[in-house]
């Protein structure tokens, strides 16, 4: 297995494999399957985020099949620069189980200490026990509950927000 960061090129791979992801786990994500179906130019759309020098998207590659991708988000406002948000964790359903997440959530965890990121935060729908499981196990830890965070077709779900402390430095509140 192959892990690396995406480029514009990838786009058409990346948005396959988000939709097949949107179709089969539509609460895990903010975007509904139809939104998605209903963007102009999406490949368009994918290749320039995929550009975004704020954003590293990672993806896992089998026999040159992309089967898992994760987005770190830098922030860019002066006193959250520190600060950086795990986005759009997928991992194709036949390929679950054999610790590709892991994989992927270790080298986003590298990329966001050689950024000098100091938290790394992430939100998971508080029912998706495997997925809350597989980022304990890389260090995130729960801060918060946002009850009905997400709506669709008349049920809620809630969020959970980890977060991941990068760097050991003592701090001094006031």
């Amino acid at each position: 297995m192959k892990i690396r960061k995406l480029t514009a090129k990838d786009a058409k791979i990346y948005r396959k494999l988000r939709m097949e992801a949107l179709k089969q786990f539509p609460n895990a994500f903010l975007m509904t399957l139809e939104e998605e179906e209903k963007r102009i130019r999406p490949i368009k759309y994918v290749s320039e985020q995929l550009k975004d020098p704020n954003c590293y998207t990672i993806g896992a590659f089998l026999n040159e099949q992309l089967i898992g991708v994760v987005t770190l988000q830098k922030e860019k406002t002066l006193k959250i620069k520190h600060k950086g948000n795990v986005l759009s964790m997928i991992v194709a359903p036949k390929c679950q189980g054999m610790g590709i997440g892991k994989m992927l959530l270790q080298s986003i965890i590298k990329i966001a200490k050689e950024n000098k990121l100091e938290q790394l935060y992430l939100s998971v729908v508080s029912d998706n026990f495997i997925a809350k499981k597989l980022y304990a196990s890389v260090g995130f830890h729960p801060y918060g509950l946002e009850r009905n965070a997400l709506k669709w077709n008349n049920k809620y779900w809630d969020e959970e927000h980890m977060v991941l402390f990068l760097s050991s430095k003592q701090v001094t509140h006031t």
